[in-house]
């Protein structure tokens, strides 16, 4: 009787396709891992190299302004208008602040590397703290120097003395802004890790550093 031969048939059929579907909407692997944390799956990342690339230009960029400038302060030193500043003493310990927020920044950034957040982000904040310090302090060297007298408008020494410390202290304000970015953001389902941020971050603060020790030997040159 064909009957009862067909209907096994049928069933084992309707098995198969059934089994193939299941396996096929198996979710894929985690091998493109979660957040900096862990927690969570992340979706696949762009690129962290254009990340870099932009930091890069941004830095040169930056570089190839504050090199003109240190061209013109070169050429116009010593000109019959040029009445050396003296560097107020302030400047000297702002900074050391600057260069120990560089150090906690690489502490901060070790930490996140061996999974220690708390740690990691109280370094991030004290080098986020440091930062905002040094911009203070530049603000008491600047009054203490106008208390003295010495205004942007004296003179060509001290105008490109207000010129390199103010327009360095922009510059430095958006390495706080990063900062504070990079301690507020949730990393979970950012197209960038955290540690790629960190990283990024810190190209930006240790040019800032290495920038302001030039200037400063450049002021201290133009005395």
């Amino acid at each position: 009787m064909p009957g009862p031969t067909v209907t096994p048939e049928i069933e084992l059929i309707i098995e198969k396709k059934t089994g193939d579907s299941g396996g096929g909407n198996l979710p894929p692997s985690g091998r493109n891992g979660g957040g900096d944390d862990g927690k969570r799956p992340r979706r696949e990342d762009s690129s962290p190299k254009r990340y870099y690339t932009g930091m890069a230009l941004g830095i040169v960029s930056i570089l190839m302004f504050f090199m003109a400038l240190a061209a013109a302060f070169l050429v116009l030193r010593g000109s019959r208008n040029w009445v050396p500043v003296h560097i107020p003493t302030l400047m000297w310990f702002n900074t050391g602040v600057l260069l120990a927020s560089s150090a906690t920044l690489e502490m901060a950034r070790h930490r996140l590397a061996e999974r220690q957040l708390s740690a990691y982000r109280n370094l991030w904040l004290v080098t986020t703290a440091l930062g905002v310090g040094f911009l203070v302090g530049q603000i008491f060297a600047w009054r203490q120097l106008t208390a003295e007298g010495i205004y942007l408008a004296n003179n060509t020494a001290s105008s490109f003395f207000y010129i390199f410390t103010g327009l360095h202290a922009l510059h430095l304000f958006g390495g706080i802004a990063a900062l504070l970015y990079v301690a507020k953001r949730n990393f979970d389902h950012a197209q960038v890790t955290r540690s790629v941020a960190a990283e990024v971050t810190s190209y930006y603060w240790h040019f800032m550093d290495a920038l302001w020790l030039f200037l400063l030997a450049l002021l201290y040159l133009g005395k």
